[in-house]
């Protein structure tokens, strides 16, 4: 599979973070185009196949924002506010266009981790 996917998990609750908004941009230098945005599904992935396919994925940098602060709302945690973790961006660079890039993202309402998945 070539292409760009991503899947979210909270690991404050175990479970897949549903209902996250992530918008995906090109940068351009620090200049950043929204080429869309989506929401995961109860897996705590995007739902149609990869975000990124076909013609659209390129070489170049891309970022990821995880709208995190309206998820951990949404899921009645108590933080404080502002909230430690808002937007997370994820910046990162795409060097062939031939492979599959995953991004995934291990939150909770004070810490994140991410790295380039299978």
């Amino acid at each position: 599979m070539t292409g760009l996917t991503t899947h979210v998990l909270d690991t404050a609750l175990g479970r897949p973070a549903a209902g996250l908004r992530i918008q995906l941009m090109r940068m351009k230098g620090e200049e950043a185009e929204l080429i869309k945005t989506i929401f995961t599904n109860d897996d705590g992935r995007v739902d149609g196949g990869p975000i990124l396919v076909g013609e659209e994925f390129r070489v170049g940098q891309y970022e990821l924002l995880f709208h995190a602060g309206d998820y951990l709302k949404s899921q009645n945690m108590a933080l404080s506010d502002p909230p430690f973790l808002d937007v997370i961006p994820i910046r990162f660079g795409i060097s062939d266009p031939q492979a599959h890039y995953h991004v995934p993202l291990l939150l909770s309402p004070y810490g994140y981790s991410t790295y380039r998945g299978s």
